[in-house]
């Protein structure tokens, strides 16, 4: 990513210790490496969010070819995909039901 060596970090801590005096320089470094650690982070959330927005396109095509067949004679893929969806879909209620299971139970309560 970035290309620098050796002697080019050892010339910044330098420069740094010299802008910045030894009293402010460690917590320079603690800013700096909290500012780097959030980036990558934010990185690391937006990298997983595009690959499930990815998959749930690839999903949604997958849907469409086999709307197109009439669901019938789907290949593995297209199968796979029904299956994931509905398997999602359960998931998805079932949290609904539990949602309205608890809130059904605190009305009680009051």
């Amino acid at each position: 990513m970035l290309d620098i060596g050796f002697w080019e970090l050892v010339i910044i801590a330098v420069l740094a210790l010299v802008v910045l005096g030894p009293e402010r320089l460690p917590s320079a470094a603690r800013s700096i490496a909290k500012t780097v650690r959030n980036l990558k982070q934010t990185a690391n959330n937006l990298k997983s969010e595009l690959n499930h927005e990815l998959r749930v396109s690839e999903l949604h095509q997958q849907l469409k070819e086999a709307e197109k067949k009439g669901m019938q004679g789907l290949n593995d893929k297209e199968n796979s995909a029904i299956k994931e969806l509905e398997e999602a879909a359960a998931e998805v209620n079932q949290g609904y039901k539990n949602l309205v299971n608890e809130n059904s139970d605190k009305s009680e309560k009051n």
